[in-house]
């Protein structure tokens, strides 16, 4: 999991090490994918009616900016531990808050980067508004937060444990 602090992001080694295996693939196999892709548009002729083309130039830009990010993460990454299962909201931890106190009304979500979203539990940064709100606070405690709409929220912490995703 992450947590962000000015420039550095802290990740566990399992995270550290899957994400460094997406940059070592995206840098050599990928690429060499994507250029025979090019390579073979290029030879169907007219490159401006061309879709094929367009379509893997296209995705070799994606991909490249994914390099560039996957890099930049790493060179600022520190290689720590997952947070403690001590009751205290922290990146890396799955928190359930109730909505105004009502824990019929419940949110279970990952408090991490982005880099961790799956469609397995949503997933918040903790520098959004309601990440920012609840880090740092304990089960059973409240947390305030703004809202897009300027006004303020309260939620009421009901679980946070370690991700083990």
């Amino acid at each position: 999991m992450t947590q962000t602090s000015e420039n550095v992001t802290w990740l566990t080694q399992e995270a550290y090490n899957q994400l460094k295996a997406e940059l070592e693939y995206l840098s050599g196999p990928a690429r060499t994918e994507i250029a025979a892709k090019i390579a073979a548009a290029r030879e169907e002729g007219d490159l401006r009616e061309n879709g094929g083309y367009h379509a893997a130039k296209e995705e070799q830009g994606k991909q490249e900016l994914r390099v560039r990010q996957l890099t930049q993460l790493l060179e600022n990454a520190k290689v720590g531990e997952a947070p403690a299962a001590d009751g205290a909201v922290a990146p890396g931890m799955v928190v359930t808050i109730a909505f105004d106190g009502d824990e019929d009304d419940t949110l279970t979500f990952l408090l991490a980067s982005r880099e961790y979203a799956s469609s397995d539990i949503e997933t918040y940064s903790p520098q959004s508004p309601l990440g920012t709100g609840v880090n740092g606070k304990k089960v059973g405690e409240d947390a305030e937060y703004e809202l897009p709409n300027g006004k303020k929220a309260t939620v009421k912490i009901l679980k946070a444990e370690p991700y083990s995703g």
